[in-house]
């Protein structure tokens, strides 16, 4: 059993059966927030939900026309990459989103960041499969055709791109520009000028590493705090009163963030493989990655750009202007905590359950450890399945592809596949893999597992 699994389901029953809220750890009331508390308005409605369908193309729909209501449900939970709540009966919202109590859904973090590998739901797992801007789309689209109001999310896609493929988002921007109207204090204010958006695509993190740093995001900027989680609920619906006064609740979901577990690899490994790769791994990785087991550590290192040679528009995407004024505003404690304004490339995760956190690089480009390791054998495109595993190269299960096909012709249709020709989306980088040799390579993706 994962244990990532357990502990959810654990706090979910701690908060369906305690008599007093006040029993909880602050891990369990991290993930009730998460859950249960709607910090911004709904999304959409059950009503939209469950007709969908209607705006999908013509193959799918009819399918759905067909299906009972069941049915219904898990195919638009395919659809879209959505996410039953472990104790779901079948009804209500998707893990990733909350019941406004008037029959709307309100998004949070888990949508996300909280994904299925393998078809097995893994808490704090990247959600690789979940199509935010599709689903946007067609919410918007159904609706204008039955006369219901639009929100924020649907106005805000017309501006703004909300991720380009099956997985990825465009977060990082998202947080940028709901700053843009707030003071220091998070007040709003309309007199500041709006920043430049570099706008690119990312693949979410893993959750259960962020108990192994001392700083966040792909970059490591930030000093790590429960407070940079607020950007992501700046709605101006939202006074910088109320946004402060949530500090308790999101110190709360930083608990339950941090008390994940990696999840261990569920299937045979060779363990005298894995042992060799285990050496030549802390030869030529550790030094960036880390070590593990008994007595490992992590240097947390940040890797010039210039020598990681990923794609860079994730670090063009925050100005050191940026930096510093979050670093001077309440959630960097007014210039109290060590930001780096500057910082000058990625820092090389750790890779705790990284058999479970595909796919790789931090824009989610390479579909498996095993193309990781052969940079040039990575795919120009690919698409994945729904829920196949690639045990032999560890990762997604992917169909590649030299471009997107010709028939391929909407956008909802050029987000089912990975282009990695398109700004933002490069694959290349990364080649420290190319010093070891075909054997190393197997060994060290067999230690990978172990991880």
């Amino acid at each position: 059993m994962v244990l990532g699994i357990v502990a959810g389901i654990s706090c979910l029953a701690a908060v369906a059966g305690a008599e007093d809220p006040r029993n909880e750890t602050a891990a369990e009331r991290g993930y009730r927030w998460l859950t249960t508390k709607p910090f911004l308005p709904a999304d959409f409605d059950d009503e939209i939900f469950e007709n969908l369908w209607t705006v999908w193309p013509a193959e799918a729909k009819e399918a759905a026309r067909q299906a009972t209501r069941e049915e219904r449900r898990r195919l638009t939970f395919s659809h879209y990459g959505l996410i039953e709540r472990p104790e779901s009966d079948g009804r209500g919202t998707a893990l990733g989103y909350v019941a406004d109590g008037k029959g709307g859904w309100v998004m949070n973090c888990l949508a996300c960041h909280s994904g299925q590998v393998a078809g097995r739901q893994i808490p704090g797992a990247p959600n690789s499969n979940f199509l935010l801007e599709t689903l946007t789309e067609d919410v918007r689209l159904l609706k204008l055709q039955t006369g219901k109001a639009l929100t924020h999310l649907d106005l805000g896609s017309l501006k703004m791109p909300l991720g380009g493929s099956r997985g990825t988002t465009n977060s990082v921007v998202f947080g940028v520009a709901l700053g843009a109207l707030r003071d220091k204090d998070l007040n709003m204010r309309r007199d500041i000028p709006p920043p430049k958006f570099v706008h690119h695509d990312e693949d979410a993190p893993a959750f259960w590493n962020v108990r192994r740093k001392k700083r966040i995001y792909a970059d490591g900027f930030a000093i790590k705090s429960h407070r940079p989680l607020v950007q992501f609920v700046m709605l101006p619906r939202n006074s910088g009163a109320t946004l402060r006064g949530w500090e308790p609740e999101f110190r709360d979901i930083l608990a339950w963030i941090e008390s994940l577990e990696a999840p261990r690899y569920p299937w045979d490994i060779d363990r005298k493989l894995a042992e060799s790769g285990r050496i030549a791994f802390e030869r030529t990785c550790a030094r960036c990655h880390g070590t593990y087991g008994d007595g490992g550590t992590y240097p947390e290192k940040i890797v010039p750009i210039d020598e990681v040679q990923t794609d860079p528009l994730r670090l063009q995407s925050l100005t050191v202007e940026y930096r510093r004024n979050m670093r001077e505003s309440w959630f960097g404690d007014y210039g109290r905590e060590a930001y780096i304004n500057d910082p000058g490339g990625y820092v090389a995760p750790p890779l705790d359950g990284i058999w479970a956190t595909a796919p790789y690089l931090h824009n989610g480009s390479v579909p498996t450890l095993w193309h990781l390791l052969h940079p040039a054998e990575r795919p120009k495109v690919w698409k994945r399945t729904e829920s196949g595993y690639d045990r032999s190269r560890v990762g997604l299960e992917v169909i590649e592809f030299e471009q997107v096909p010709s028939a391929v012709q909407s956008p909802a249709e050029k987000r089912e596949y990975f282009n990695s020709r398109l700004k933002g989306k490069s694959a290349a980088g990364h080649n420290f893999p190319e010093t070891l040799t075909e054997n190393e390579k197997r060994a060290v993706l067999e230690y990978l597992k172990t991880l």
